[in-house]
């Protein structure tokens, strides 16, 4: 139920700022149109607007817990500059422009070398199909691709049914926006085995077996690397 006044919405707003989660749920709720009117600025930088708009929310969620009453200032006059800045933040310091021009050309070309196969074959190319006609190694492809492409969310289904965020017992609607930031960037923390078995596991959505064959070790390790880093990424996004 929308709040009917300005003085239900402060209100609300006081409500949320004090913890109240229900609350917190409405004003986001309540501003969609707002954070997205945002959102709308900084589409087409390599983005998906989904995670630009959660993005926004981060940044509605800290204007509301930083929102001073006394100031007399509309909320909207200042949250917005906190939306924006939560998005830039994230282009300027995770964006795509983070990637070497180097990695962005092997990228391009491997993106044409798919587009052929798929052409060639009638469906998508397998990654040893890549390999054989770009010349290069799985794994050389995957760490390519995974640093070139923009993390999707953390939603996607592995090939044996599986859910990163499912494993990690942190599953959650549209209020666990501050959830699965903190979770990606704790898997860049990650050391560097993990990090890619989590990112071929759970981004690229392969099976244990297709992320051997890719960093060319066996499943024992690849089940071990992926137990340890799952529990590295527990350890890091439980609260203290």
């Amino acid at each position: 139920m929308a709040a009917s006044t300005e003085t239900d919405f402060l209100e609300l707003l006081k409500a949320a700022r004090d913890g109240d989660q229900d609350a917190c749920e409405r004003v986001v709720t309540e501003n969609k149109g707002l954070i997205w009117s945002v959102v709308r600025r900084y589409q087409g930088r390599g983005v998906e607007p989904d995670d630009l708009y959660q993005l926004g929310c981060l940044g509605f969620l800290k204007a509301i817990r930083g929102f001073d009453f006394s100031y007399g200032t509309c909320f909207s006059t200042y949250a917005v500059p906190k939306i924006a800045g939560e998005i830039r933040r994230f282009l300027r310091d995770n964006g795509p422009l983070k990637v070497g021009r180097g990695i962005r050309e092997q990228a391009g070309h491997l993106s044409r070398i798919r587009a052929r196969l798929r052409q060639e074959y009638g469906r998508e190319p397998v990654l040893s199909e890549i390999a054989d006609a770009s010349g290069l190694p799985p794994e050389e492809i995957a760490r390519i691709e995974i640093a070139a492409e923009t993390p999707e969310s953390l939603q996607r289904e592995t090939e044996d049914g599986l859910i990163l965020e499912g494993v990690l017992g942190t599953e959650a609607p549209e209020d666990g926006i501050i959830e699965r930031l903190a979770l990606r960037e704790a898997i860049d923390r990650l050391p560097e085995k993990e990090r890619m078995t989590i990112l071929l596991r759970y981004f690229k959505g392969l099976t244990q077996e297709k992320t051997a064959k890719i960093l060319r070790v066996s499943q024992v390790q690849i089940s071990r690397l992926e137990r340890r880093g799952l529990c590295h990424l527990k350890d890091m996004i439980s609260p203290s």
